[in-house]
Parts: C-alpha cells; sequence; structure tokens
C-alpha cells in the first residue's frame, strides 16, 4: 500500500509555561511512501516521529492537509477502517489473556461482514504466530515471556488482519542490546515475507540505516531528507543531517574556503570543490580521516583505542567544534601511541562544506585531494 501525505500538518495547543502557545509537531510533510517498502522515520526524541505515525493510523487528526493510501483519500475515516496495524513502543498486550488470545483480540472484535468464520480467525492466529515463530508459546500469558517474546506477540497481533500498512512505534527501545540486534532483524524478515508496507519509527541511527529500505530524517516536525540509508549518509541535505547519521559522529571543524581550496585552521586540507570563498562547516567522517606522517592536517594526539578490526584516534585540534574528535582507521596502520601529534590528509569522498548562514552542504561531491 502506497502512503502520500499532501503539506500534513499538525498544531497543538502549547501546555503548561506554554500555555496559549501554538505548537507545530508536524510542519507541511510531502512525501510518498514507496508500496511494499520498509522506511525508517527518523530523528531526535520530540521531533514529531511518533506524532507523524499517529495521523497515518487515525489517533491524531491533522490540523492540514491529507492522507491517501494508494488512490483513496482516508484522512477522515477512523483508525479502525484504515486497514493499519500498529505495534506501540510498551507492547500494550492484554496481561489476562494469552498469546493465542492476544492475537485473536483483533478478529473477535471484527462485526458485520467483516466477521470471520472460526476456522479462518484460528488458521490466521496460527499463521501470525508462526510468522514470529511463537507457535511453541500460545498458551502462555505476557508476564511469562521475556520482552523479546512480547514484542513478537505485539507483531503478530498487528498482522493478524492482514494490514495494508504496518506501523511500529520505537518498537526494540525496551529491550536490550542483544535482543534489539534480533529483533530487528526479525522485524525485517517479517517485512520481506509479508510485503507489507512499514513504516519503523525509531531514535536510533543504526537500527533505521540497517533495516530499512529508505530513511525519513525530521527535525522539529520538519522533513529533512528522504532516502536510501547509504546514500543520505555519503550525500547529507545539511550539517543536521550529516551530524545525526553516523557513528562515531561526523567530526566538524571551523574552516574557510579560499581560492578553490579547503583550509582547516591556516592548512591547506583539499581542494573545495568549486565551492565560493567563505567562512563554513567543514564536516569530516572519522573513516575519511587518513593517518598520513605527510598528511596537511596536523593534530595533537589523546589517545589511540584499538578496537579489534578498526582503531579509533582520539585526537585535538584548534578549530574543532565539539569535545573529541575521532579518526577511524585500520587497526594494521602503525599509529605511534607515544608521539604528542598526528598528521592527517583527507579523503574528499568523506568530507562535506556546509554554509556557516544556513548549514545547507555546499559541494555537491567532493573535491580532489591535495
Amino acid at each position: 500500500m502506497k502512503i502520500v501525505l499532501k503539506n500534513l500538518t499538525k498544531v497543538f495547543s502549547g501546555k503548561g509555561k506554554r500555555r496559549g502557545e501554538k505548537v507545530v509537531a508536524v510542519n507541511r510533510f510531502d512525501l510518498t511512501i514507496p508500496d511494499g517498502k520498509l522506511v525508517g522515520l527518523l530523528g531526535p526524541s520530540g521531533c514529531g516521529k511518533s506524532t507523524l505515525l499517529n495521523l497515518i493510523c487515525g489517533l491524531e487528526e491533522p490540523t492540514e492537509g491529507r492522507i491517501l493510501f494508494g488512490e483513496d483519500d482516508i484522512t477522515d475515516l477512523p483508525p479502525e477502517a484504515r486497514g493499519v496495524g500498529m505495534v506501540f513502543q510498551n507492547y500494550a498486550l492484554y496481561p489476562h489473556l494469552s498469546v493465542h488470545d492476544n492475537i485473536s483480540f483483533p478478529l473477535e472484535n471484527l462485526r458485520g461482514k467483516k466477521r470471520l468464520p472460526k476456522e479462518e480467525m484460528e488458521k490466521r492466529v496460527l499463521d501470525a504466530a508462526k510468522l514470529v515463530q511463537i507457535s511453541e508459546l500460545m498458551e502462555r500469558r505476557p508476564d511469562e515471556l521475556s520482552g523479546g517474546q512480547q514484542q513478537r506477540v505485539a507483531i503478530a497481533r498487528a498482522l493478524v488482519k492482514t494490514p495494508g500498512v504496518l506501523l511500529l512505534d520505537e518498537p526494540l527501545s525496551n529491550l536490550d542490546a542483544r535482543l534489539r540486534l534480533q529483533t530487528r532483524e526479525e522485524i525485517r524478515r517479517i517485512q520481506c515475507e509479508t510485503g507489507v508496507t512499514t513504516v519503523f519509527v525509531t531514535h536510533d541511527q543504526e537500527e533505521a540505516m540497517s533495516i530499512s529500505d529508505f530513511i525519513i530524517v525530521m527535525k522539529e516536525g520538519v522533513l529533512q531528507q528522504m532516502g536510501e540509508p547509504q546514500a543520505i549518509y555519503e550525500q547529507p541535505v545539511n550539517l543536521f543531517v550529516a551530524k545525526f547519521l553516523g557513528n562515531p559522529q561526523i567530526n566538524v571543524f571551523d574552516a574557510e574556503v579560499r581560492s578553490g581550496r579547503l583550509y582547516i585552521g591556516g592548512a591547506d586540507v583539499m581542494s573545495a570543490g568549486g565551492v565560493a570563498d567563505q567562512p563554513v562547516w567543514a564536516g569530516v567522517r572519522p573513516e575519511g580521516l587518513v593517518a598520513d606522517a605527510e598528511g596537511p592536517l596536523e593534530c595533537g594526539l589523546v589517545r589511540v583505542e584499538i578496537m579489534g578490526r578498526d582503531t579509533s584516534i582520539v585526537f585535538k585540534h584548534g578549530s574543532f567544534t565539539g569535545a573529541s574528535a575521532r579518526a577511524i582507521v585500520p587497526t594494521a596502520k602503525n599509529v605511534d601511541r607515544s608521539a604528542q601529534t598526528v598528521r592527517f590528509s583527507l579523503n574528499p569522498e568523506k568530507v562535506h562544506i556546509f554554509s556557516k548562514s544556513d548549514e545547507m552542504r555546499l559541494n555537491a561531491a567532493g573535491g580532489e585531494g591535495k
């Protein structure tokens, strides 16, 4: 099911100290989510992700704009008429019901022509349980299940109605690190097997990038960028997106473009790719810093952290804007831990130049190295 959002806006009235103010949670969203894709909705806490999900499923009414599923305008339909499956952060399972009865609950509540024969209901319940691999847990109650198992029950309950759209609101936030990894892989598997259009809300960029066909990055209710995860990582539209995606975070330097060259702290580090002369922010991915004894960028060495395959070099530089800058290099690359300084050359494909006035990216492609 294709999802189309047209000028979608949601404004709330402020509360407490903000009483009387208008809070714009979702601001003029225009986008199309392709049929059968898993889309990660990504952004910091409070950016409007869950509000957007609630608008799509009908738990919130838009202030402006329209929502279409395929060619059908469903903006004014109640939640139960939209054909949406919803999985919440806290699972929202019924504690007094068994796994079987939790999964079957949405079918038991169908009325009129939508009511299914008992045999068909049972088949759907068993198929959903098999899909999420909890067939052996059907007689247990939620308090007898692990967090990961409860999440699978919640997903099965959402899928049992064969929805056209599946919405997942921070579904992994209550799980430990190992379970998060396992469960996100299961969500990807289930989505591929069912082909249901899925919107997955998270503030964890690694989660979103690892399983999504596309990601949508939000900030303060505004769509910043949408596209394939790697494409957005490699070509962020602005400084916010560049800083939000990537772990470790991109290194941002106070820099300058002069005569077609990029200067950091007075050092000529690379071509500026046709950017006009001006003060800029230079964003350098940690893997874009190449340890090089002849490199133009000289930095103070803080420490070296060997992490198996890779080595993290923590360094300082007068033009760096954050707390600690990092370079990621192959462990085989010999780094003198006793040295006071370390020098780097830059991989131009991993360097982004941003305007200081609006923080938009200026170089559409990396320039040639020095």
